[in-house]
């Protein structure tokens, strides 16, 4: 007689690994282990970071803003707005990704009552991106925009030499990105259009040299 599997099992079943599948077959009515659950979280999500574009995305904007809260210095307030902000994104990621693959799994053809379940989890995903935005831009724009104004006053009373400087490296940042992509001439037709970047460094320069 064939012996019955239960389907968490038959599922998990798949993954590669003898000491996996041991660890799963367990009787029906025996609870996970508290490791087990934990494992089994940390499994979920790494195969959402694997396998979602969308996710990794989040995770390295993440990695970003905590260096950038590091080296800026927020406060303990600010900190904690950014950690519970990262924290919403990541819940409803994961949530609409476990979302998607059940109805996937629950449907065979196209149904619209899916599709808008699909879109009103999307939903819910912008909301807590646009969310993590807005508090991002509170927390950074005051310490930005005082760094930007004291770096801007730095370039303005640095030597003339800086501008020169600063026109032929144009150049050269020019022509590798031109040699990289292979599209157009050095300076004429393709991105980036050296015509354009020279003709901003050097307003850029007459700017900073007028208002000196």
């Amino acid at each position: 007689m064939a012996r019955l599997i239960s389907p968490r099992t038959r599922l998990r079943g798949n993954g590669d690994g003898a000491e996996e599948q041991e660890r799963l077959r367990r009787p029906l009515g025996r609870a996970p282990s508290v490791l087990d659950s934990f494992n089994f979280a940390t499994e979920g999500i790494i195969h959402v970071l694997r396998t979602h574009r969308n996710m990794r995305v989040h995770f390295a904007v993440a990695v970003v803003v905590l260096v950038a809260a590091v080296w800026v210095g927020v406060s303990k307030l600010e900190l904690i707005a950014l950690l519970l902000a990262i924290a919403f994104v990541f819940i409803t990621e994961m949530i609409n990704s476990a979302l998607e693959q059940a109805i996937d799994v629950a449907t065979t053809s196209f149904d619209p009552l899916a599709k808008l379940a699909k879109d009103v989890a999307a939903g819910a995903v912008l909301i807590a991106t646009v969310n993590a935005v807005a508090i991002g831009y509170l927390v950074f724009s005051s310490e930005v925009s005082e760094r930007s104004s004291r770096l801007l006053d730095r370039l303005r009373d640095a030597p003339a030499n800086l501008t020169l400087i600063a026109l032929v490296l144009t150049i050269l940042v020019v022509i590798a990105t031109k040699a990289y992509t292979g599209r157009g001439t050095p300076l004429r037709g393709g991105l980036p259009s050296g015509h354009a970047a020279l003709a901003f460094a050097g307003w850029m320069a007459a700017t900073y040299v007028v208002g000196a």
